[in-house]
Order: structure tokens, then sequence, then C-alpha cells
């Protein structure tokens, strides 16, 4: 099994082993049709991109930022940067300009790569407070302007090979990647915590390598095997999952033009893995169920005989037996529906692996059911950041399986999930005391979640001790910072941020009733929820919302209040008495309203 220490190693090693029958290192679909890009095509521009970032003045240790959707120009800058031994900081598109400028001036990056005007503009509109930021690079080439360092990505590429003879910038490229240390920093990656500015942190080529290494002993990946990739690469799943473990075992890995493109990416790639959050799992599920109810009756019988034979054999499955009776009726019940519904998927998928955020139970049992394997994986971005995986022979619904290699797992006195092993982060950046909160003396790295085992052996997440959320899309979203936002609007006394693991958030919100009088008809009450909820005070609200969240992200605004006719206190059992608000109590008394707020999408269809 080939094993890396570095990422510049597994570029290198990898591209001889694995690449040398010419099959493509990538794909993307251009003029509605997908096309590759083989090894030797993609080194070339890896190394002159690379020449081009030192002819700019990076060195090894620099920090070089990225904000970009995923795309070629990604993972060569990626490439490029690692193999010059900097580091690079990778961030979401969807983040603010103040976001940006919080981001890169903590990390003190010397150059900024953007994909497109609009990123440039938020890089712009902050560069004065950015003094580390020498120049910046926009892959689309719009907008450069030399005279201010603004450059075009493929003006690097050009400067690169301007600098030298292809034998002597190869040459340089492979000096650069061979003085790379398994311990030298190989990324920052910012990440939300439950309060304050985001964390960097800090991973190294070992950290990340550890992981990569690891997966040959849950999987086989190889030189056949295509991934479709839709989740953003700065995410450290999908930089592991869908990038480092595609190349490092020689897959081809095709880029999906968008989320809501994947249904029809999925039949064009055809994919044999492909690496997910649970959103997507939801909306294929809810897209078949929308589907099945318009057709005509008969149809839906069929499709529910079918769902129970499924369920029937699913259980079965999880009990360790399947009857002969089971067997021959679920065959009857995958011809007529489950290959149906497999198709969607291309025909040739082997696995999904799920990660980034829980996997409701009944969505990884309708899979199942269908016969498409989900392997659930769990773990953080400071943990490189996979912890644990479900196996294809030992896959456990409800659970996330058992360690990787060379990772340890242990439950704390109080259940917490401690974990220690190669591939827990360095720390955070310029954050020693963060540093020591997270990892303890003995080098365990406190989860902040809690956990159980099964009685065969598997990790089930039970709670979350932390309070943070991960929303169905597999990002990080900090309550407490976003309620802060929150309560700057005029009109809110008291909120509740809700949107663990939904595909957005919403709120609850305690108005100022004063303020909210003026909104309502001398009939409307401020103790009646129906008049607290008319389209004049829930528009006032959200309009007010909207102005004070401008510099969240997409994915932290709010999209949906329900206004309350009473306040959160310790009389009603709703706060504590240090006046923190009881959130399993609170979302215990409203549970019909705050799933009011979430119906509208659980019947969008895939």
């Amino acid at each position: 099994m080939v094993q890396y220490s570095t990422i510049p190693q597994m570029f290198l090693q990898s591209g001889a082993t694995f690449f040398a029958d010419g099959h493509p290192v990538y794909m993307s679909k251009k003029d509605g049709t997908y096309s590759g890009i083989s090894y030797p095509e993609f080194r070339e521009l890896v190394e002159c991109f690379s020449s081009g970032l030192v002819k700019l003045g990076i060195e090894p240790g620099d920090r070089v930022g990225i904000v970009s959707e995923n795309r070629l120009e990604w993972v060569i800058s990626d490439f490029a940067i690692t193999g010059c031994g900097a580091a690079d900081v990778p961030v979401f598109p969807t983040l603010t300009a103040r976001q940006l400028e919080y981001t890169y001036n903590n990390c003190s990056a010397a150059i900024i790569i953007v994909s497109n005007k609009m990123q440039l503009a938020k890089i712009l509109s902050v560069r004065a407070e950015l003094p580390a930021l020498e120049h910046i690079i926009i892959m689309n080439d719009e907008g450069t302007n030399p005279s201010e360092n603004i450059h075009g990505f493929s003006d690097v590429i050009q400067l690169g090979r301007d600098a030298m003879p292809a034998k002597e910038r190869t040459e340089q490229f492979e000096r650069l990647a061979s003085a790379v240390k398994p311990d030298d920093l190989c990324t920052i990656i910012y990440t939300s915590g439950t309060t304050g500015n985001p964390k960097g942190v800090m991973l190294t080529h070992r950290n990340l390598c550890s992981n990569i290494n690891a997966v040959n002993d849950v999987v086989h990946v190889g030189t056949d095997d295509i991934f479709l990739s839709y989740l953003p690469m700065c995410h450290s799943y999908e930089r592991i999952g869908g990038f480092y473990i595609a190349f490092g075992h020689g897959a081809t890995t095709a880029f999906a033009e968008s989320l809501e493109s994947v249904r029809t990416n999925l039949q064009e790639v055809r994919p044999t893995i492909m690496t997910s959050v649970p959103r997507l799992f939801e909306r294929i599920r809810n897209g078949v169920i929308a589907n099945v109810e318009k057709q005509p009756p008969g149809k839906q019988k069929i499709f529910n005989l079918a769902v129970s034979v499924g369920k029937r054999m699913v259980n079965e499955q999880q009990m360790g037996s399947v009857s002969v009776m089971t067997k021959v009726m679920y065959a009857a019940a995958d011809a007529m529906v489950f290959s149906k519904i497999r198709s969607l998927t291309g025909g040739r998928l082997r696995f999904f692996v799920s990660g980034g955020g829980a996997l409701a139970y009944d969505v990884k049992e309708f899979f199942t059911m269908v016969g498409m394997v989900i392997l659930e994986g769990y773990g953080l971005t400071e943990t490189s950041p996979v912890l644990t995986v479900t196996r294809p022979d030992d896959n456990e619904i409800g659970t996330v399986g058992k360690p990787i290699l060379n990772v340890e797992i242990k439950l704390a006195d109080d259940g917490e999930i401690l974990a220690r092993g190669p591939n827990i982060m360095r720390g955070y950046w310029h954050n020693e005391e963060a540093t020591r909160e997270t990892i303890d003396s003995d080098g365990w790295l406190h989860t902040g979640d809690i956990g159980a085992y099964t009685k065969r052996g598997n990790l089930k997440i039970t709670d979350r001790k932390k309070n943070l959320f991960v929303s169905s899309g597999g990002k990080n979203i900090a309550p407490q910072v976003v309620e802060n936002v929150l309560l700057q609007s005029k009109y809110i006394d008291q909120v509740l941020l809700l949107g663990d693991n939904k595909e957005y958030c919403s709120a609850l919100i305690v108005p100022d009733y004063e303020l909210i009088k003026p909104l309502l008809s001398p009939t409307q009450s401020i103790t009646s929820v129906d008049d607290l909820n008319s389209p004049a005070v829930v528009q006032a609200i959200s309009g007010d919302i909207n102005r004070v969240q401008r510099d969240l992200a997409k994915y932290e605004r709010v999209r949906r209040i329900y206004v309350l006719p009473e306040a959160f206190t310790v009389e009603n059992g709703m706060m504590t008495p240090t006046l923190k608000i009881k959130r399993a109590v609170v979302e215990h008394q409203y549970k019909a309203e705050i799933e009011s707020l979430y119906e509208s999408t659980a019947k969008e269809g895939f």
C-alpha cells in the first residue's frame, strides 16, 4: 500500500505511480461536455504556477489565501502552494468582506487567490486593512491591474513558464517539494468557535497524510474510480475525501457544476464514489417521495409495498441474518422499484461517504433499503478531519463506525469523545490558550461531542457538549455569535437560533412588545400567537434582521422566524438562575412551532 508523508510527495509519487496510463486526473464541464486533463498537462500547470508564486516572492512558511468555488484552478493552487513549502488558507467564497479581512489579517496572508471579480471586489474593499497582502491573483483573468499587483491566473502561470527552461523549472519544483517536511505547516483552516472570532486550525503534512494513508484500511480506492465533487474543497472533509484521497490513490475527480446540478452531473459522470453531507441525501429521498406522490394510486401502492419489504430487509440485515423469504420478496421489490431509484446516480456508484453532520436514521435506512451504500464518517477540522468511519461489512445504521488506522478514541467520564493520533492538529494559529483548552497535556483532543459504543463496538454520537451547530450542508455555525448579531435589531429582546442539522437557520423571537404594538391593528393582541406572526409583524422584524445580519455568511443568516407571545424567564423554566436560555426546554416547549419553520422544504424535489 502506498504511503505518503507530505502532500508534495503525494503529488509527485501518485502521478508517477497511478496516472502513467493517461487516464484523466480531473474532469470539468465545458460547453456542455465533460473533458479531462492528463497528469503531465496538470503537472506542468502546477509547476508553472508554483514557479510564478516564487517569482512573486512566496517563500516556505508563507501563507496564501484561496477564495474560490471548486474548479481546476483551485487544485492547481493547492498543489503549487504546498509544493513550494508555503501553506494555503482556503475559505468559503460565501464569506463577507469583513470576515475575509479578519481571516487574512489574522494569518498575515502574503497573496490571496480569488476566483472572480465579485471575490476581488471583497478583497479590494478591505485591502487597506491587510498590511501583509502583497499580491492578488484572479482565476478568471478579469479585473487585473499589474500596477496594483492584481494578476491574472494565466499571467502567473506564464510568469513561471518564462522564468526558466522547463527542465530547470521541474528541478526547482522537485527540490522545493522534497524540502517540505512532514511536520511543516500545510494549511490553516478557519473554523467557527462557540463565541468570538473563528480560529485557525493548523494542519501539518503529517496530519493530512495520516488520513490519506488510512483510507485503504477502510475501503479500496483505485485508478478505476471516479469521484464527483460538489462540496467546497476549503471544507476539511472534502479536502481529504473528495480531493487528496482520490488523487493519492489514482482516482479521477470530476467537478460538479453546483449543488443544483448534481442530479444531472451524476448522470453525465456516472461516478463510482461520492462524498456528501446529509443535505444531498435528504434532497434525493424527498425528491423520490414527492415524485411518487404524483403517481397514480396503483404505482403508489407498489412503491409502498416495496418500502415495506425494504425496511424488513434492512432490519434483518442489522440483526445479522436475512431470511430466504425476505430475500425473495426483496428481489422482486428491487426489480420493480429500487433499481430505478439507483439509476438516478448513474448506475456505477459503489458507495457514498457521508460526513460534516449527523445523518438521520431514516435517511440512511432509505438508502440502505434501495441498495445504495452510505459509509458514515465522524471527525472535526481539528482532526484532519476523519476519526471514525463505518465499514462496508459492518455498516450499523445510527453509528459512525470504528476509528481509522492509528487513531485512538476514548470516552471521558462524562461521555465526551476524546481523540489522539497523528491526525490531531498542531494547534490554533496564534491562539495557545484555545489550543490548551482543546488538547490536554496527554495529547487527547476534546471533541465536545458526547458518545457511546454499541454492542457491535461502533461509536454513536448521542449529544453535543459544545454549543455549535452543524447545518445539513456541513457548515459550522456558532449560535451565540449569530444571536448577538440579531440582538442588534431594535425589535428583538431575546432570540434562540435554530438550524442544527437543518438546511438553513431560523429563529424563535421574543420581541420588544412595546415596539410591536404599533404594527398591530386595534383588534390584535401581543398575547396572540397568530397576531404576533401576522405579515406586518414578521415583515418588520425580518427586514430589520436582514439589515443587521448583512456581514454574516449566507449559511449563518436567518431565513424564517417565529414570534413568541411570552419571554424566556427563570419563572417559566426557560432560563437558568444565571439567565442563560435553556435550549432543550425551549425547543421542547415550541416543538410544533419549530417544525413549522421547516415544513415548506420537506417536500423539496431533488
